[in-house]
């Protein structure tokens, strides 16, 4: 393992690069396989709770994805870093969701405005989804099930073993670290643990669900339930899991992944159809033409920017995004109109909604998701596209390439070579607007074969 200076501008890598050169952090852990640091340490640099709060793998600093290193807290005042596999893996399979409602009487809940992950754990709770996870009826039983825990809280004492890539442990002894919970909720016979994010996500970090089940499993007598959570595209993904040692940190286990949706209003074929035929093409916009085909992530990044502007590098270092990522999802959103791009008084790129992105962001999710199409449509190459998938049923490639040296995109020469990367893009996002219908598994796997 080398140290080295990242090119990156991100503060986390500057500061970390100071550090590891200060302190011979690589050295020592070459010498003894891990290295302990005083959160004083840190705090010379940058603050340890923006330092060390890597909550998926794409977070880390440069010279931690370089060397396979991660870090851990032992307390409120030191942490360790060493090679240590502290990520799960997170794989979202397709489901249906279930549909829930919320209760005539509650007023509080806006459920055109969950892009909180307080305010999609309170709508979770209030329509039963919850009570489905514990196991519990939720007409039957209302009063089983109850929010008792959230916030930050101390761990008190406890050791553990955690895996490091090539398959070695260590053993790590905490003693009296903050952990937080996002929410707890008991019932008769079990509690739930539920770490949350208003946005899919490829990974999460094991610590955020292992340090609190630790913490419950010795302090009640009830089963603990680890639970990760996502909203992301109005969708209430649950991914239950266990830990089969629960002195291993790497033992946990996924048991079921239990999807819901707050009952809306369905969108139909001729909802689409509609749509298309009262389109009117725009020019292009001069934009980098979509270069990432995940167009949830599309919606996630909205979901994101609905409550604050952000800038670049905040959106890297604290959501589930690499740099290049950030340049490509911001670059669609602006493609799309819905995202705009500036600078502040320190010349830092910050992304805001667009006023038509707040206003769509804002409807009811029917007409959010057909407003988000038809900025797609209005693209003359996503309407041909769309046009002819529409008669065809089925997608060819070629087609879509001749399509895209027909109207030609910006910035890319007509026979470039990543004309046929660009073209999986469209087909990708063509994809998911269909995908919005409630199809008949039958026809589903007709309309939206590859």
């Amino acid at each position: 393992m080398t140290s080295t200076t990242s090119k990156l501008e991100f503060k986390n890598d500057t500061a970390w690069n100071k550090l590891f050169d200060k302190y011979n952090i690589l050295s020592a852990i070459n010498h003894d396989g891990f290295y302990e640091i005083p959160a004083e340490a840190i705090r010379e640099y940058r603050e340890p709770r923006l330092m060390c709060k890597f909550d998926h793998a794409s977070n880390l600093p440069g010279i931690f994805k370089k060397n396979k290193l991660s870090i851990l807290p032992l307390s409120r005042s030191k942490y360790v870093i060493g090679q240590f596999d502290i990520f799960q893996k997170v794989e979202y399979e397709k489901k249906k969701p279930i549909l829930v409602s919320i209760p005539k009487h509650v007023e509080t809940i806006d459920t055109k405005n969950l892009y909180s992950e307080s305010a999609a754990l309170h709508t979770a709770y209030v329509s039963g989804m919850i009570h489905h996870l514990l196991n519990e009826d939720y007409v039957k039983n209302l009063g089983s099930v109850f929010p008792s825990v959230s916030g930050r809280m101390g761990s008190g004492d406890f050791s553990f073993q955690v895996k490091s890539p090539e398959g070695t442990y260590k053993s790590i002894d905490v003693n009296g670290s903050q952990i937080e919970i996002d929410g707890g909720y008991e019932s008769r016979k079990n509690f739930a643990i539920v770490e949350a994010k208003k946005e899919s996500v490829t990974d999460f970090n094991v610590r955020q669900l292992f340090y609190p089940y630790r913490v419950w499993q010795y302090k009640i007598k009830k089963e603990v339930m680890p639970i990760f959570f996502t909203f992301s595209q109005d969708i209430f993904s649950f991914f239950i899991f266990k830990f089969n040692d629960e002195n291993v940190f790497n033992s946990i286990q996924l048991i079921d992944q239990v999807d819901f949706m707050v009952y809306h209003q369905k969108i139909t074929i001729n909802d689409l159809k509609e749509l298309f035929a009262k389109t009117v093409i725009e020019s292009e916009p001069k934009i980098p033409f979509p270069q990432a085909d995940n167009f949830r992530r599309v919606i996630d990044l909205l979901g994101l920017l609905f409550n604050e502007s952000l800038e670049k590098h905040f959106i890297t270092e604290n959501y589930n995004f690499t740099e290049r990522q950030t340049n490509y999802y911001t670059d669609i959103g602006r493609y799309f109109g819905l995202i705009e791009k500036s600078r502040d008084a320190n010349r830092n790129i910050i992304f805001s909604l667009t006023p038509l992105g707040r206003k769509i962001m804002s409807f009811p999710y029917k007409h959010k998701y057909m407003a988000i199409a038809a900025q797609i449509l209005k693209h003359e190459i996503f309407n041909k596209v769309f046009s002819e998938f529409f008669m065809k049923r089925e997608f060819d490639k070629s087609r879509v390439i001749e399509i895209m040296q027909e109207c030609g995109v910006h910035n890319l020469d007509p026979d470039a070579s990543t004309i046929p990367r660009r073209a999986s893009t469209v087909m990708a996002y063509v994809r998911w607007i269909f995908s919005l219908v409630d199809f008949p598994s039958w026809l589903q796997s007709r309309y939206l074969k590859n």
